[in-house]
């Protein structure tokens, strides 16, 4: 596998640091095997939303934690017993606990979750702080203040 040398970004850059680490882990293969399958869907420019397919997971069986830009799903199966009453001829339905991770964007929250038909669609919302968004700045000069200044004096000293 090929290797890149990020270096010469970082010499010029600031605060990237999560950057290096994303492409570090996003190059390893995944840990969970494509299990459980998600999407991934833009909802407008600042709404995300996740969905996972879920089957057979209730709602207690599923856990959400969000912390330091990272989502975590979490989904933990107890596994169904045989017994003379009940025994598998064939087990087809996937009920192995499972761990997904999705890296966040600053400013990226969840807002909210729910379990719909067997999919656990995760909503997310990019909440940019006042301080980042774009504004207008007035442009003030000193120079032509005073010159302008210095025109109206000596029309009311001609009208006088």
């Amino acid at each position: 596998m090929t290797t890149f040398d990020f270096s010469p970004l970082f010499r010029t850059s600031v605060g990237f640091d999560r950057l290096a680490s994303m492409l570090n882990t996003s190059s390893r293969p995944d840990q969970a095997g494509g299990y459980p399958p998600y999407n991934i869907v833009s909802r407008g420019e600042n709404s995300y939303q996740i969905t996972m397919a879920v089957a057979g997971f209730a709602e207690n069986e599923l856990k959400l934690t969000s912390e330091l830009n990272q989502l975590t799903v979490v989904g933990e199966k107890a596994e169904e017993e045989e017994s003379e009453d009940n025994h598998f001829l064939y087990r087809g339905i996937a009920t192995r606990s499972f761990e997904r991770r999705f890296n966040l964007a600053d400013h990226v929250r969840v807002t909210g979750a729910r379990l719909d038909n067997g999919l656990l669609h995760i909503d997310l919302e990019r909440e940019l702080p006042e301080v980042m968004k774009p504004r207008s700045i007035e442009i003030k000069s000193e120079g032509n203040k005073s010159l302008l200044e210095g025109k109206a004096e000596k029309k009311q000293d001609k009208a006088a």
